[in-house]
């Protein structure tokens, strides 16, 4: 339970014709972080080898059924097995394959869905990663004097490929800018120069704007895919390398992003 209700309260005012809002919805991911669901299986037996959630597809997008406690168990007339799983621990083991949960799909209306995207944000934290649906864009500040030192100090830190650069505006939040981080490999050393460059570089951000960062080898972060296949990179190290130039043997990082946090 959350400080804004139950899961099941807080269902009822983001269902389908209630007027909800991106708080309602927000507070309903918090409630389910620190809840259970009872997880409908198709096969098997709780804890078994065989044991296979059932699944649904709305949208083209995969969800496994679920109830939100005993009663909605026996209101859905569900008569095979089920699984009484933690909100965070459904949430780790289903995003890495894309798959949401949907809440309730007996109920009048049929229930809500909580896409993948969301079940990370609950797996990582839902104070780490900005809430969506995102609006991502070409960034259009005019901030010549921190790119010209990012690119500077990117140049200087060997275990970078390529800088690109988005701005994300979230559903709830302060816009930012993000730069994604294109890095040879995601060693711990190389963690720490990527962070140690972007400390460096932030001293000529304006006062006031909030910039991040994500690693472009993440293949679950919502920037990073936009940014892959919707951004050019403004520093690009393999296109300037002097011929004889192995960009492979060089270290490097990657790490996570989430709202603009100092480095």
């Amino acid at each position: 339970m959350s400080a804004g209700g139950s899961v099941e309260q807080l269902l009822r005012r983001v269902s389908p014709g209630a007027y909800g809002t991106y708080e309602n919805y927000e507070a309903l991911l918090q409630a389910l972080a620190g809840s259970q669901v009872w997880m409908l299986l198709w096969n098997g037996q709780a804890g078994s080898p065989d044991a296979q959630y059932g699944n649904m597809e709305v949208a083209g997008y995969g969800y496994a059924p679920c109830v939100t406690s005993a009663q909605e168990l026996a209101a859905s007339g569900w008569n095979r097995a089920h699984e009484v799983v933690g909100g965070r621990d459904i949430a780790a083991a289903l995003f890495p394959d894309r798959w949401g949960i949907w809440l309730n799909p007996h109920a009048p209306g049929g229930g809500v869905g909580i896409p993948w995207l969301d079940l990370r944000r609950i797996a990582v934290g839902l104070d780490q990663l900005p809430a969506g649906p995102l609006r991502i864009s070409e960034p259009t500040l005019q901030i010549p004097q921190f790119y010209a030192l990012l690119t500077q100090n990117a140049h200087r830190t060997p275990v970078v490929r390529s800088l690109r650069r988005a701005w994300v505006r979230p559903a709830l939040g302060v816009p930012y800018l993000t730069v994604g981080l294109d890095l040879y490999d995601n060693g711990p050393a190389s963690v720490e120069a990527a962070r140690q460059m972007m400390a460096q570089s932030v001293a000529a951000v304006p006062d006031g704007l909030p910039v991040s960062s994500v690693a472009m080898a993440d293949d679950y972060d919502p920037v990073a895919m936009w940014m892959r296949s919707q951004s050019r990179p403004f520093f690009d190290r393999d296109a300037h390398a002097p011929a004889g130039y192995d960009a492979s043997r060089a270290p490097a990082p990657g790490f996570g992003y989430g709202y603009p946090r100092p480095f």
